[in-house]
């Protein structure tokens, strides 16, 4: 048996060589982590197990570092080839699989699994391939996407089976908070108001359904009129079809009320929480199917906008900034204050470290280890940062009170991506929501309630959840596209137009780290191949291991 596998592994080789792809980088991470290609790319074993399964990355800080010879990719095509395995159940992002990208001049390719929750208020993509390239280039302006419905307040953003979501803000005395899904231009189909309530604050996706938080949103937070539509929020809903929503239950418990507003969702060990903006019901829930919900307590205050990070989940507050970490089991530890906030909005995930954004000096903070918040800097001259979330090798972050969006880089450094909304004679405009979509940054708006995407360098991703278990990926860069395959089949790609993209940079290749995380799970086989492969190509390289089972 093992013989003729050999024989089949070296014919699909021959067969590659053949067509012109050449084999530039082979580790097959089962016995070592060396390269058997012949090129000499040794490893730097950084806290990676490898066994017969494959090798084994912790989502902290293993990854195998590649310094020497150069790839010398330039902007010519090239193609990764690997198998990855992925647990259903996680307690930590999925991470990047793959870079080799200079973050100062934005030059390079990344290849990972997008997981990112807190961004303020929603879970806006939950294991989404993607493979982005960039030298430095961006969009002049941002795109506008148009207004889904009356919206005054894009809230809540997610991407789910290849669309993308928002729950809106409506402020009329008829009016609800509806769901939209994007439809291309400004174009936006509108699902249905889940509630009678005025907004849809929260969206996230859990075991393959789309799920919608409702609120009572108090306008005057923003310095808007209120909302004559008083009727309470509090309640989670799922998405059925058309404009049909399934009542999932109401957050309340006997300790602190009833919720009348949802304040974020997330996705834990398997189980999908909430947590609870105003202090009726206040607490983190823990959704238990049908319409109940375990009330999982809270440490005397608001805990709101859940992220997931190195086997706990961490919540932000809008009582004195208190962060705090849930370990499960009822389980909470204080995690400080970032020094001058009041209050904490979100989270996200860059180069393994957990940063928060905050209120009222437009700073966002590093997570330093124990209680202690690192500044990472303040944005122009804002007062306020809410959504975060790293798209192609950077973090962005949304602001009020201009509605602007800026990129980080690097020691206290943000830039100005631009203004979103510039509504007239307010006193608040806020970048509020984000969610990574077709290779797209998409950013919400109040009070213009409009969309907006930016394109920065170029970046192909799979739009829905990536099943647990071994997977083989492909992804390509050819002269005319990026593409990305999943166990042999076409399953997204997006042009390059006239674009160059040279990728020459003098940063090590990474193997199971990059601008989001360490890799969550196992690996094997990597190949990196000079050279655009074709489908026939890819179809065999991803039977040549049919047996792989979870370790």
């Amino acid at each position: 048996m093992r013989f003729l596998l050999c024989i089949g592994i070296s014919i699909v080789f021959i067969i590659i060589q053949a067509r012109g792809a050449e084999l530039i980088g082979h580790w097959k991470l089962t016995e070592d982590i060396k390269d058997s290609s012949g090129r000499r790319h040794q490893a730097i074993n950084q806290g990676v197990t490898v066994s017969e399964h494959g090798a084994k990355f912790d989502g902290r800080r293993s990854r195998l570092e590649i310094n020497t010879p150069p790839l010398n990719l330039g902007a010519k095509p090239f193609s990764i080839s690997v198998w990855v395995y992925t647990a259903e159940k996680l307690n930590d992002v999925l991470g990047d699989i793959l870079s080799h990208y200079d973050a100062q001049s934005r030059t390079g390719f990344n290849l990972g699994i997008q997981n990112f929750a807190g961004v303020a208020s929603s879970q806006s993509n939950y294991r989404h391939l993607y493979f982005g390239i960039d030298d430095g280039r961006i969009d002049e302006k941002w795109t506008d996407c148009g207004r889904p419905g009356e919206s005054l307040f894009a809230y809540g953003m997610c991407t789910y089976r290849g669309a993308l979501y928002v729950g809106s803000f409506e402020a009329g005395a008829g009016q609800s908070g509806h769901v939209y899904r994007y439809a291309g231009g400004t174009n936006w189909v509108d699902l249905g108001a889940p509630d009678r309530c005025n907004a849809v604050q929260s969206l996230a996706v859990f075991d393959g359904n789309l799920y919608a938080g409702v609120t009572r949103y108090e306008a005057g937070g923003s310095a808007m009129k209120r909302s004559p539509n008083l009727h309470d929020g509090g309640t989670v809903y799922r998405y059925a079809d058309g404009k049909q929503w399934i009542d999932c239950g109401k957050l309340k418990n006997e300790e602190t009320g009833e919720a009348f507003a949802v304040g974020g969702m997330a996705v834990f060990n398997g189980r999908l929480y909430a947590g609870v903006t105003k202090k009726p019901g206040k607490g983190l829930y823990r959704y238990e199917g049908g319409k109940r919900w375990t009330y999982c307590g809270n440490p005397d205050r608001r805990v709101v906008f859940p992220a997931v990070h190195n086997g706990a989940m961490y919540l932000a507050s809008l009582d004195r900034a208190h962060v705090n970490r849930y370990d499960g089991d009822g389980k909470w530890t204080y995690v400080g204050v970032p020094i001058g906030a009041t209050q904490t909005y979100g989270f996200a995930i860059h180069r393994g470290e957990l940063y928060t954004s905050t209120w009222p000096e437009g700073k966002v903070f590093r997570h330093g280890g124990g209680t202690n918040w690192i500044n990472a800097g303040r944005l122009g001259t804002e007062k306020e940062v809410m959504g975060m979330l790293v798209y192609n090798g950077k973090m962005y972050a949304g602001t009020l009170p201009l509605a602007e969006v800026h990129r980080y880089d690097g020691d206290h450094r943000w830039t100005n991506t631009g203004q979103l909304d510039t509504t007239p004679d307010v006193k608040y405009r806020r970048a509020w929501s984000m969610a990574v979509h077709q290779g797209k940054l998409y950013c919400g708006t109040l009070p213009s309630g409009r969309i907006y995407s930016l394109e920065a360098g170029k970046c192909v991703t799979y739009d829905h959840a990536l099943p647990a278990g071994w997977k083989h990926l492909t992804a390509v860069r050819s002269d005319k596209d990026l593409k990305l395959y999943v166990n042999g089949s076409l399953v997204a790609q997006t042009s390059l137009g006239r674009s160059s993209f040279d990728l020459s940079n003098d940063q090590p290749l990474l193997i199971g780290s990059g601008p989001n995380d360490s890799f969550n799970g196992m690996m094997r086989d990597l190949r990196i191949y000079r050279g655009a492969l074709v489908q026939e190509e890819v179809s065999k390289l991803s039977g040549m291991w049919p047996f792989l089972r979870s370790p």
